[in-house]
């Protein structure tokens, strides 16, 4: 567990340009084997996480995994 000054019930990091793309998603470098998602977190300032939500209903991170816009 752990604290971030700019998360609170009332505040949220500033997003970055990708919240809400649509993206293209694989692992390993596997560009054969990918699945659709969307971005549903990309902080443009501390802590620096992004999120992407599957097509399938997962979560990964996006240092998990490779992807690229649609």
């Amino acid at each position: 567990m752990g604290c971030q000054s700019n998360i609170a019930i009332d505040i949220f990091p500033k997003q970055g340009s990708m919240l809400g793309k649509r993206v293209m998603v694989c692992f390993h470098f596997n560009t054969r084997l990918t699945i659709g998602g969307e971005v549903v977190r990309d902080d443009a300032e501390k802590p620096h996480v992004g999120i992407i939500r599957l097509d399938d209903g997962r979560y990964v991170l996006m240092t998990e995994c490779q992807f690229n816009t649609i």
